[in-house]
C-alpha cells in the first residue's frame, strides 16, 4: 500500500509540473496573439486601401494591361501554397487544414504529378513529402509576428514559378482566424489574379472622381498588381499565424484544465488509499491488543 501511495504522489507531482508548463505556454501564446492582432489591424488598413486602388484601376483599364499575373492559361499543373505551423501543440490546427487540402485535390481528381506544393511551415512540408507530392518550395521558421521582408521571398518564389510555368494556377490554403476559440480553413485562388473578383468586390460608392495619372493607368496597374499579390500572401500569413497562436492558447488551456482534473482525481484516489491504509493499521493494532487480552 505504501508503494501505491508513493506512486500516486509521484504522478501528482509530475502532472503538477506539466500543468505549470502548459499554463505558462498558454500565457505566452495569448501574449503573441495580442501582439499579432495589433500588428494585423494596422496592416488591414493598408491592404484595404491597396485593394481599392487596384479595383478602381481595374474597372476602367484592365483590358489594356498585359502581364503574366493576369494570364489565364490551360491548367495542367496546380500549385498549392499551404500555410501550416512549424511546431505542434496547436490542437487540430494542422490536421484540419491538411485534410481540407487533400479533399480539394481529391475533388479535382488531381494526381501527385499534377500538384506542386509550396509549403510555409514544417508540418505541411513533411506531410506532403511523406505522401509523394512535389514540394517545390518550403519555408520554415516563420516569425511569431511575420515581417513583410519574410513574405517577399515567398511571394517572389511563387510568382517566379508561375512565370516559369511550374504551375498554371496557385491556390493558397490557410487557417482563417475567426475568434479566440474558432478558426476556419480558407482555400482561395491567388494566381492568376482574378480581375472579376477585383471588380465585383469593389465598392462603387468609394470612387466617384476621375484621376490624372503619370505614367499611364495601365503602367501603374502593371506595377501595383505584383504589390497586390504580395499583400494577399502577407495578409494570409498574418491571418494564419493569428489563428495558430489562438489554437495554441486554446490547446494549452485545455491541457491545463485536463491536468487539473487528473490532479484532483489522483488526490481523491490518494486520500482514499491513505484512509484505507490507516483503517487497516488500526484494525491490525486492535486485533493485536485483543489477542494479548
Amino acid at each position: 500500500m505504501a508503494a501505491s501511495l508513493q506512486d500516486i504522489q509521484r504522478r501528482i507531482a509530475s502532472t503538477s509540473k506539466t500543468r505549470q508548463i502548459t499554463s505558462a505556454m498558454q500565457m505566452v501564446s495569448t501574449a503573441k496573439l495580442s501582439q499579432i492582432q495589433r500588428h494585423g489591424g494596422s496592416y488591414t488598413v493598408y491592404s484595404d486601401a491597396l485593394h481599392d486602388v487596384v479595383a478602381h484601376l481595374a474597372t476602367a483599364h484592365i483590358n489594356n494591361v498585359k502581364g503574366t499575373l493576369l494570364e489565364q492559361r490551360r491548367v495542367t499543373k496546380v500549385g498549392f501554397l499551404v500555410i501550416s505551423s512549424d511546431r505542434g501543440l496547436v490542437g487540430g490546427y494542422n490536421s484540419t487544414l491538411l485534410k481540407e487540402v487533400m479533399a480539394e485535390i481529391t475533388r479535382r481528381q488531381l494526381t501527385t504529378d499534377q500538384v506542386v506544393i509550396l509549403a510555409v511551415g514544417g508540418n505541411g512540408a513533411d506531410f506532403f513529402k511523406k505522401r509523394g507530392f512535389d514540394v517545390a518550395y518550403e519555408y520554415r521558421g516563420v516569425s511569431d509576428v511575420p515581417t513583410f521582408d519574410e513574405v517577399r521571398e515567398i511571394v517572389q518564389m511563387a510568382t517566379t514559378m508561375y512565370d516559369n510555368e511550374v504551375f498554371d494556377e496557385l491556390n493558397v490554403a490557410y487557417q482563417h482566424y475567426v475568434s479566440r476559440i474558432s478558426n476556419e480553413v480558407h482555400l482561395e485562388k491567388m494566381l492568376p489574379v482574378s480581375t472579376d473578383d477585383l471588380v465585383e468586390s469593389k465598392d462603387e460608392t468609394k470612387f466617384t472622381a476621375d484621376y490624372e495619372m503619370e505614367p499611364s493607368a495601365e503602367q501603374i496597374l502593371s506595377i501595383v498588381l505584383p504589390q497586390y499579390a504580395e499583400s494577399l500572401v502577407y495578409g494570409t500569413i498574418l491571418d494564419a499565424k493569428t489563428a495558430e497562436h489562438a489554437a495554441s492558447a486554446n490547446a494549452m488551456s485545455s491541457a491545463t484544465d485536463n491536468a487539473k482534473e487528473i490532479i484532483d482525481s489522483l488526490g481523491l484516489k490518494y486520500n482514499r488509499a491513505r484512509q484505507s491504509a490507516i483503517t487497516t493499521e488500526i484494525t491490525e493494532i486492535t486485533g493485536g491488543m485483543a489477542a494479548l487480552n
